[in-house]
């Protein structure tokens, strides 16, 4: 069977339509034989012949000319369902297999592409039913049988009970298909849930692995910078710290894709001095810029006022794309703006846009760059490198601020996106609450630290004992159990993937003798399968690895005073 065949007729269609000729075709032959052992010599001879036409019907289904075979089919249908009723009258009642026939081109014609054949073979029995009413049921002959009242009776009946037959056919076959169907559809869902399930297992491991070290690479550098280094140390201290951001921004982009996936992107506003942090990324941004001989423009308008704003989401989406302007543009510059086009007393409408004077994209590579792992060009992946990832995610996150990114560009002229988003106002006094920098010192309280990384260990260290917490080591989540037994500790942080027993078996051992010490999971994971399974085993809460050190201590201020 062609390929074209293939496309167009399913494998069911063409079953059903084969499967109804066969059937048909038994049919015809039983009739043939009743009527002949009626001496009805000619109505026997059509019948046998109905019967390998409808034969022929099947064949031709198989070979690959099932549009023909279901004309056939529904033609010789009709008219020996018609010939036959002119034959015996309108007592045998032959003529209820025509309602029957008003149905079969809904079973064999597509619901889609076929709605006009439909309608148009529906109608044919039901001509046939009045051009056999109109004319007395002498449609095709006019003959008078002898002893035609037994006849037809018996013929009533065999007809009645064929009739049912049909039906209950009929009713087994789609009971059957659809079975079979459900079960075709039940596996594959199976699969793909088994498929989710174990690409959300590989991203999980694949977070923990990558993040453990680069929390050690982040960690530790924050902790350089903030031991007063030389001044010929600095330049490197920040080149270290930039480098484990940018690659945490990689693993964060893969990863968000797969949230982006099956979940919707929660916000989280917080009061925000745009000005302010826009200039941030301007620093970040200069240094690819003035490697590569660019200008780097910000254009921001100094009157915006405090908004809210998820502030690390919208970074997220400039970083994307001003990082994409950077790699695809060869001269020229790179221009950030950020304008106040209207205002009320309650919100703010800001225009944002990123031009470029890079290599551009063609008009019908256009919207299929918004589609995840997808270049403008193979060229394009080839010369510049990138996962495809970052203009799907910022496509995500700008929707979830209610808004849609657009784009103008032309070949070997540049781009411009831009996305217009309403955000609400804030007060100084909210940003202040919000920036306030926190003082902690726990002096006199101990914390447990649950970790099987000797980097993650010394960094986690450094950080705690930094505020006088009196910090107690644990390799493993037994010797965690064993610790917690024998020490009081205020606060215990414990890291869910190490030998021995892992952090979720740990937790709970702890809170079979234990309920009041709270506990901070240290999870490199971001799905939120690890979260629910962080609740159910009794802990407080979660840290992300690489974790912010003023993140950290703020969680274990805010469960030990709760505690």
């Amino acid at each position: 069977m062609s390929e074209t065949v293939k496309l167009k007729f399913s494998t069911k269609r063409i079953k059903i339509i084969f499967t109804l000729s066969l059937v048909c075709a038994a049919l015809s032959f039983l009739w043939a034989v009743m009527v002949f052992f009626f001496n009805i010599y000619d109505l026997s001879y059509f019948l046998i012949t109905v019967s390998l036409l409808f034969v022929t019907a099947a064949l031709l289904s198989k070979k690959g000319f099932p549009g023909f075979a279901r004309i056939l089919f529904i033609l010789l249908f009709n008219i020996s369902i018609s010939y036959v009723s002119s034959y015996l009258g309108k007592g045998a009642s032959v003529e209820f297999f025509l309602m029957f026939a008003v149905g079969v081109p809904f079973i064999i014609f597509s619901h889609n592409r076929d709605k006009i054949k439909i309608f148009i073979f529906s109608l044919v029995p039901i001509l046939f039913w009045l051009l056999l009413f109109l004319t007395d049921f002498n449609l095709f002959v006019d003959v008078k049988l002898k002893n035609a009242l037994k006849v037809r009776n018996i013929v009533y009946y065999f007809s009645i009970t064929i009739g049912l037959l049909l039906v209950v056919f009929q009713l087994i076959f789609y009971s059957y298909g659809n079975a079979r169907i459900n079960k075709q559809a039940h596996s594959k869902k199976q699969k793909a849930i088994d498929a989710s399930n174990a690409k959300s297992q590989f991203l999980s491991t694949m977070s923990h692995e990558i993040r453990t070290p680069l929390n050690a690479v982040i960690g530790l550098s924050h902790i350089l910078g903030d031991n007063n280094p030389r001044k010929d140390q600095v330049q490197n201290i920040e080149a270290l710290n930039y480098s484990g951001k940018i690659l945490l921004n990689l693993l964060n982009n893969v990863l968000d894709f797969s949230k982006m996936e099956s979940t919707n992107i929660e916000l989280d506003n917080i009061p925000v001095n745009l000005y302010e942090a826009i200039k941030q990324i301007k620093k970040v941004h200069e240094a690819s810029c003035f490697k590569k001989g660019l200008t780097m423009n910000l254009e921001i308008d100094k009157e915006i006022p405090i908004v809210w704003l998820d502030i690390v989401r919208f970074n997220q989406v400039i970083n994307n794309l001003v990082a994409n302007a950077i790699k695809f543009t060869e001269k020229g510059s790179i221009t950030l703006k950020i304008k106040n086009i209207n205002q009320t007393k309650k919100t703010i409408n800001l225009l944002t846009e990123i031009i470029d004077t890079g290599i551009g994209i063609p008009k019908d590579k256009q919207e299929t760059i918004w589609e995840a792992f997808t270049q403008a060009s193979s060229q394009t992946n080839r010369l510049y490198g990138g996962t495809g990832l970052g203009l799907p995610i910022v496509k995500s996150i700008v929707k979830a601020m209610g808004a849609k990114v657009k784009i103008d560009s032309n070949l070997n002229k540049g781009s411009r996106f831009y996305f217009e988003i309403t955000l609400k106002k804030a007060s100084d006094k909210e940003l202040e609450k919000t920036n306030k920098k926190k003082a902690y010192n726990f002096k006199g309280k101990k914390a447990l630290l649950v970790e099987d990384n000797d980097f993650n260990v010394l960094v986690g260290k450094q950080i705690l004992e930094k505020v006088n917490l009196q910090v107690q080591i644990a390799r493993d989540g037994l010797t965690a159990v064993n610790l917690a037994k024998e020490t009081h500790f205020d606060i215990i942080l414990m890291d869910i993937q190490m030998p021995i027993m892992d952090g979720y078996t740990a937790s709970k051992e702890i809170r079979k003798f234990n309920s009041k010490t709270p506990i901070l999971a240290l999870s490199a994971s971001v799905f939120m399968k690890a979260k629910d399974k962080i609740k159910e085993c009794g802990m407080n809460g979660f840290i992300y690895k690489p974790f912010d050190p003023d993140d950290l201590l703020n969680q274990i201020q805010e469960v030990t005073t709760i505690h």
